[in-house]
């Protein structure tokens, strides 16, 4: 079972992650950090970018794989998520943005016509990430139908990286980032896949509010089943779920889990 940790706010996650995320650093200066996009992360890198400035942290070797991508935008647009782990990350973090990369980077300029090279991305991106010796920590969002990365409900659970239709629900949810025009938001995108998420060697999953709610039960405590991805994380020897009230107001466990992480040995850590 993953460790589940409940916390008052956003804040109080965020620097769970970054002390966590910050001492991996210290330990390993070539860290591979696994990236999300989204809301739920925004609060841990900003508290991770405080303490690596705070304490001086060399950052300089640190490489980093986003989880995901539209396809048919240029990596340059706003909105793409080349453009928001720069402005989310690497530029907080004072990241190398060379050793940081989005599964779409093999794609730039590759028309989606080209069936070839789209199909072919995503065992190039797994490939990389094998290459840079597998990802450290992955941080992950989910969303309120237990998606993880792009992995909408049905997806694979033995999945890795490739090209997906994005549900008319997520490209609804997302049209709030272009305009509210859902007709802006791209029909597909390349994902990590559930397998390649669970081949990282720590999974740190964050949510928030009690639209939350539903997903972080049967994520927790429901059957594993690829109609609620996140659930996989019940397979992983090392992964954190941290929520806030209103996200956990459905664990029946709640008290529990509570209990278990006050009385953890603090050597332990997350």
């Amino acid at each position: 079972m993953a460790e589940v940790i409940i916390v008052k706010d956003e804040a109080e996650a965020g620097e769970i992650y970054a002390r966590s995320v910050a001492d991996l650093i210290k330990a390993k200066p070539d860290a591979v950090l696994g990236l999300a996009t989204g809301s739920s992360p925004l609060a841990a890198y900003q508290a991770l970018a405080a303490l690596v400035k705070k304490e001086s942290n060399d950052v300089s070797q640190v490489r980093g794989f986003a989880l995901d991508e539209y396809l048919g935008l240029p990596l340059t647009h706003p909105e793409s998520y080349h453009s928001t782990i720069h402005r989310t990350v690497v530029e907080p973090l004072g990241l190398d943005p060379a050793k940081v990369h989005v599964p779409g980077d093999v794609l730039e300029g590759a028309p989606l016509t080209d069936g070839e090279k789209v199909s072919g991305a995503g065992a190039a991106y797994d490939q990389a990430i094998a290459e840079a010796g597998g990802v450290d920590v992955q941080i992950l969002g989910i969303g309120t139908d237990g998606h993880i990365g792009f992995n909408e409900p049905g997806s694979s659970l033995a999945s890795g990286t490739r090209v997906k239709t994005l549900a008319e629900r997520t490209r609804i949810d997302n049209a709030r980032f272009f305009n509210d025009d859902v007709n802006q938001v791209p029909m597909h995108c390349i994902t990590q896949g559930i397998g390649t998420i669970l081949k990282a060697r720590h999974l740190v999953l964050l949510a928030f509010g009690a639209g939350k709610a539903e997903a972080i039960a049967e994520t927790v405590e429901g059957g594993v089943s690829a109609f609620c991805p996140a659930s996989a994380l019940q397979l992983h020897p090392h992964a954190t779920i941290i929520v806030d009230e209103a996200a956990a107001s459905r664990l029946r466990h709640k008290g529990y889990y509570k209990y278990a992480f006050a009385h953890k040995p603090s050597w332990q850590g997350i």
